[in-house]
């Protein structure tokens, strides 16, 4: 699965492609965005791999953007385009024998992508009450792209937490460094980074066996993942970890265990770390009964990484024979949680993208807590001082709406630092 996106961009995908006789793979998804030059780029590319296409029906654009205002987005381009918008869903709905849920791909500090995703992602929830929802959300660079990124961002987890079933966040500075320090690029490109996260999405969304399916392929995956990962919907916020990732050239002259691989996953979970370079070795889960958390303020990194839920996924040779033990160990876990409930594990004999063993980690813990925490401080300092507030209440987000979010938000940051 290959996902091409732009930082503004809203992707809605039902999962799944349409396959008719002599032709290519047709997606099952609706692109949306307020300006046709990404549209018709990502459509471009697609075509031309050959191998699979959008339907050049199935999205939706305009001549003007959001000017990078979420209330814009949210207040104005969403309702009033929200009748074509929901009937390009409706149509790639029916064409489903089984709608398993709808999986979003937006950015969260754009006006757009974000705005307009919230907005659309509430309606698909008012329309689909029983459909699972999964929202990708792009994590805006710490460094600032806009300068009212922190608000848009705000804005947006507060809704998508209102609707949504589960977050699935990339942070576009870890994926920066993938590419960086892991891939070896020197001049790193938007394309760069969508291969990296379209690389990761894979190898959580391509096929496996879950318990359940026994030996078949699972027909719900995001039920499948909403029912390993999320226990409490105080909780929502999921992770991603792949390990090896590394340059093509560079496979052939690697070797890979499945002891090796495991041991280097589950330390980048327990100590937080984004990639297996830089892993601190030196975190240890905490002793029975002693709380970590407790003592800690959001402000700074917690040093050990509780988790909720975690989902190993392996893909490759020999599989069936790897020992998973270490990732049931309840210091991993939150206290009010069963281990053997907090841990699930999907599995395929099938190589994944050119890799001979591969394995994936999604993770429902406190890796998100630090930047959430530095997102919601940066926009209550702006907001404190009223700065920027006239660009959104003039597009009728009022200064009750900002509370509200932030309200939620600190909500959210309480639930996870206590764990």
């Amino acid at each position: 699965m290959q996902v091409c996106i732009s930082h503004k961009q809203v992707v809605i995908l039902a999962l799944s492609f349409v396959s008719l006789p002599h032709t290519v793979p047709v997606a099952r998804a609706v692109l949306v965005d307020m300006e046709p030059k990404v549209i018709s780029q990502t459509l471009s590319i697609a075509a031309r791999s050959g191998h699979w296409k959008y339907d050049d029906q199935s999205h939706f654009c305009q001549k003007q953007g959001s000017g990078n205002n979420w209330a814009n987005g949210y207040s104005v381009h969403g309702p009033r385009n929200k009748e074509v918008i929901m009937n390009l869903v409706q149509k790639e709905v029916e064409k489903c024998d089984r709608l398993s849920g709808f999986f979003t791909i937006m950015s969260m500090a754009g006006g757009t992508g974000s705005g307009l995703g919230a907005f659309v992602t509430q309606c698909l929830r008012d329309a689909f009450p029983t459909s699972f929802i999964l929202n990708h959300v792009i994590w805006p660079y710490g460094t600032g792209e806009v300068i009212v990124q922190n608000y848009n961002s705000v804005l947006t987890l507060s809704h998508l937490y209102q609707s949504s079933d589960a977050l699935l966040v990339h942070e576009n500075d870890v994926i920066h460094k993938i590419c960086a320090q892991l891939m070896h690029i020197k001049q790193i490109s938007f394309r760069d980074v969508n291969q990296v996260i379209a690389h990761q999405l894979g190898s959580v969304f391509q096929p496996a066996h879950t318990a359940e399916a026994g030996l078949h392929y699972s027909r719900n995956p995001l039920g499948d993942l909403m029912e390993a990962l999320v226990p409490h919907p105080e909780f929502k916020m999921l992770g991603l970890r792949n390990i090896p990732q590394m340059p093509e050239n560079s496979l052939a002259y690697s070797t890979f265990s499945w002891p090796g691989l495991l041991k280097h996953l589950r330390q980048m979970l327990i100590a937080n770390a984004k990639m297996e370079e830089g892993i601190d070795w030196q975190v240890r889960p905490p002793c029975p009964g002693s709380s970590i958390s407790s003592s800690h303020s959001t402000n700074k990194l917690l040093h050990f990484n509780t988790s909720i839920a975690n989902l190993v996924i392996l893909r490759g040779k020999d599989m069936h024979s790897v020992d998973l033990g270490s990732f049931r160990d309840p210091s991993l876990y939150t206290s009010w949680l069963n281990p053997q409930d907090a841990f699930n594990a999907w599995k395929t004999p099938r190589a994944f993208n050119k890799y001979e063993k591969s394995a994936s980690l999604v993770s429902n813990s406190q890796f998100l807590l630090k930047p959430l925490d530095n997102v919601v401080g940066k926009a209550w300092n702006m907001f404190a001082s009223k700065a920027y507030i006239h660009q959104y209440t003039k597009f009728g987000i009022e200064e009750e709406d900002f509370l509200d979010s932030f309200t939620t938000l600190e909500q959210v940051i309480s639930s996870y630092t206590n764990l």
